[in-house]
C-alpha cells in the first residue's frame, strides 16, 4: 500500500469514528473530514457521501491552489465556485468534492495541521444555536477541556457555508493566531457546527469528543444557576504544564 492509500485509509477510520450512529456528531450526508496529503493536495470526503459508510471511493483527491486561489479578491459566482471545486480534482473521473472544500485546503496549510473533521454534534449546536455561543467559546470548565480543545476555540459567527464560509474561517483563525500566537484545535460556527483540527487523526476526533462532552456539562450547569467556568490562570497553567503536554503527546494531540 503506497503513503497515498494509507493516508486515504487513516481518514476513511476517522471518517466513520465521526459518524458513528451512537455518537450523534453527524447523520445522512452531514460533515467532512480531509488529510494533508502534500503542501499541494489533499483527500477530501466527496459532497454527498456519508462519514458512517465512508470509503475510499468516497474520497476526493484535490490539488489545493485552486481553491486557495478562491480566498482572494473579490467572491466569484456560485457557478464559477463549482467549476473551481471539480477543477480542483487530481483524477477529474473522481467524486465532486464537498462544498466545504475551500476552508479544508485553507486549515491544511497551517502549522502542525494534517488532519481536520467538521461534524455538527448534538450538543454541541444546542449551544452554537443560542446566545451563549460566544461563552462557551472563550471560556473552559475542567481541565480535560484545555488539554484536548486548547486554552479556548474560535467562533464564527454565521456564514453560508461554502467560500463565504471559508473567508469567515480564514478571518477569525488568522485574529486568534495572532492574539494567543498558536494554531487553534477547534473552531466552532455559529447555527452550524465544529471543526477539529489536529496534526492527528486522533487528535481531530480527541478533540471532537471532549467538545461534545464540555457542550453537555455546559448545558447540565445552565439547568443549575449557570455555568462556574475555570479562571483564566488556571486555564494558562493547565496548558502549560510539561505534563499535560506529554499526556497530550501520548494521545496524539501533538505530533
Amino acid at each position: 500500500m503506497s503513503s497515498d492509500q494509507a493516508l486515504a485509509s487513516e481518514l476513511v477510520r476517522l471518517s466513520r469514528d465521526l459518524g458513528r450512529e451512537d455518537r450523534s456528531l453527524a447523520i445522512l450526508g452531514e460533515g467532512n473530514a480531509s488529510a494533508r496529503i502534500s503542501d499541494d493536495e489533499f483527500w477530501v470526503k466527496a459532497s454527498g457521501q456519508s462519514l458512517a459508510t465512508l470509503t475510499s471511493r468516497g474520497l476526493s483527491r484535490c490539488r489545493s491552489a485552486g481553491l486557495l486561489a478562491l480566498m482572494k479578491g473579490r467572491a466569484p459566482a456560485d457557478s464559477v465556485v463549482g467549476e473551481a471545486l471539480l477543477g480542483a480534482r487530481a483524477d477529474v473521473s473522481g467524486p465532486k468534492p464537498s462544498v466545504e472544500s475551500m476552508f479544508h485546503a485553507w486549515l491544511l496549510t497551517l502549522p502542525g495541521v494534517s488532519f481536520v473533521g467538521h461534524t455538527h454534534p448534538v450538543a454541541v449546536n444546542a449551544v452554537l444555536c443560542s446566545s451563549k455561543a460566544r461563552q462557551f467559546a472563550g471560556r473552559r470548565l475542567f481541565p480535560d477541556e484545555v488539554v484536548c480543545c486548547g486554552p479556548e476555540s474560535v467562533l464564527v459567527p454565521y456564514a453560508d457555508p461554502g467560500l463565504p464560509l471559508a473567508r469567515a474561517i480564514r478571518t477569525r483563525v488568522e485574529a486568534h493566531r495572532r492574539r494567543l500566537g498558536c494554531v487553534p484545535r477547534l473552531i466552532l460556527l455559529e447555527n452550524h457546527g465544529l471543526i477539529a483540527l489536529g496534526a492527528t487523526s486522533r487528535a481531530v476526533l480527541a478533540s471532537t469528543l471532549m467538545a461534545v462532552k464540555a457542550a453537555e456539562i455546559f448545558l447540565g450547569a445552565a439547568r443549575l444557576g449557570g455555568p462556574r467556568f475555570l479562571p483564566h490562570a488556571e486555564v494558562v497553567r493547565i496548558a502549560g504544564r510539561a505534563d499535560e503536554h506529554y499526556r497530550q503527546r501520548a494521545l496524539g494531540l501533538l505530533p
